[in-house]
């Protein structure tokens, strides 16, 4: 199934080819290529309005996502009743706060490879609102970040590192 990658925002340059390549190569690691999923780029602005609708905070933010399926355990995998069910949900990047978050040495990319895989991970049931589903949720990000490096040569750590 498809990966839409939308960039509705002109705050910072992006080329979607690089990040398109990397998340393809995530969807195959954590195994629902066979799902769509959208990945929208937004501005601080626009992310700040999203967070402020369904998280009640008045701040931009990284990214939100917003699962398809309700009620997905961690680790599994949803199981569609029908065809048009094969979705996974949306992923909102905020591109211009993790490009005003990134240290002189990362390289953006990588920084938006690291935070999709994170939504990805939260969209398959993942969390980190207790000290142990922080846990199972640095696991998996970490786990599908080594293979990732393993497959292209970088060295990404888990979004999640260090915060419990």
């Amino acid at each position: 199934m498809s990966l839409v990658l939308r960039n509705l925002q002109r705050a910072v340059p992006i080329r979607r080819a690089p990040l398109r390549k990397k998340l393809e190569i995530v969807r195959s690691i954590l195994g629902v290529q066979k799902f769509d999923l959208a990945i929208i780029c937004v501005d601080n602005k626009s992310i700040q309005h999203i967070n402020k609708i369904y998280r009640e905070k008045n701040l931009p933010t990284d990214v939100l996502s917003f699962p398809f399926h309700e009620n997905v355990k961690a680790g599994e995998l949803p199981q569609p009743d029908f065809p048009d069910d094969y979705n996974l949900g949306d992923i909102f990047l905020g591109v211009e706060y993790i490009f005003q978050q990134c240290k002189g040495n990362e390289d953006y990319y990588d920084v938006l490879t690291v935070t999709a895989t994170h939504g990805l991970c939260h969209l398959l049931g993942f969390t980190h609102s207790t000290e142990a589903e922080w846990q199972k949720m640095y696991q998996k990000e970490k786990q599908v970040l080594e293979e990732l490096n393993r497959r292209t040569g970088t060295s990404l750590q888990p979004l999640s590192r260090g915060l419990f």
